[in-house]
């Protein structure tokens, strides 16, 4: 089965400084039907304006992953760890017993924009870290590129998750495949363009798609598209 969700039917937090769109429950927005989707709880497509973000807030037990996609976040801990992410950078956080963290637009002129996800971590009470990795953007054309896993390696952010998310950039109408095992679940969001999976279903920017019970996937583009994939575990959680 194959769910889309349209970018345009998102819940969205917008202020003078922030815009959210949110892919799962999340603060105010509260819906008992979409909580989760396997481990992955929280999908966040956030742009912070210039000099603006989130102070000091506390978090445990979650797999963080931030995505950057354009500008420049500053975050920083109580564990002494600070750093700037950019474009081609991606940040996990084992949150597990506890972490208190702030995360800034590091510009004063220009937006930031990120993705952020939480993923539930197959152990709990694991002890708080930090890794900051950066991806080769040309090895992500016509390709599944890795970089979160939970086999970490050189430029793939380890995770505590039974889970691999890939980034991929389509020149026009390349395609690329996907196979997983039986009875996993694949998650896949268009970033930029347009692609169509399976030649039936199309998604435009910022649409996402949940995918059960169907372990092998053609993802075309149908313009020059970046988007990613999770391949994520099944069950429930």
């Amino acid at each position: 089965m194959i769910q889309l969700f349209p970018a345009d039917k998102r819940y969205t937090v917008k202020n003078d400084w922030l815009k959210s769109s949110l892919g799962f429950s999340f603060g105010e927005y509260y819906d008992p039907k979409n909580i989760r989707f396997g481990p992955l709880r929280v999908f966040n497509d956030d742009t912070l304006q210039p000099g603006h973000g989130f102070g000091i807030h506390p978090h445990r037990e979650a797999e963080i992953v931030s995505i950057i996609l354009k500008g420049a976040l500053k975050h920083g801990d109580n564990l002494g760890n600070s750093g700037t992410l950019n474009h081609g950078s991606i940040q996990r956080i084992t949150a597990g017993t506890g972490v208190l963290h702030s995360e800034f637009n590091a510009s004063n002129e220009e937006e930031v924009q990120f993705l952020q996800l939480w993923f539930s971590p197959n152990e709990q009470k694991l002890e708080p870290s930090y890794e900051d990795i950066s991806y080769d953007l040309n090895k992500l054309h016509n390709q599944l590129l890795p970089v979160i896993s939970h086999t970490a390696s050189d430029q793939v952010a380890g995770i505590h998750q039974d889970l691999t998310l890939y980034l991929s950039r389509l020149d026009g109408k390349e395609t690329v495949n996907f196979e997983q095992e039986s009875g996993r679940k694949i998650y896949v969001f268009t970033i930029e363009g347009e692609i169509s999976i399976n030649n039936d279903f199309l998604l435009k920017s910022r649409d996402a798609a949940r995918i059960t019970d169907i372990p092998e996937i053609t993802i075309q583009g149908n313009q020059d598209s970046f988007f990613l994939l999770i391949d994520l575990p099944g069950g429930e959680f």
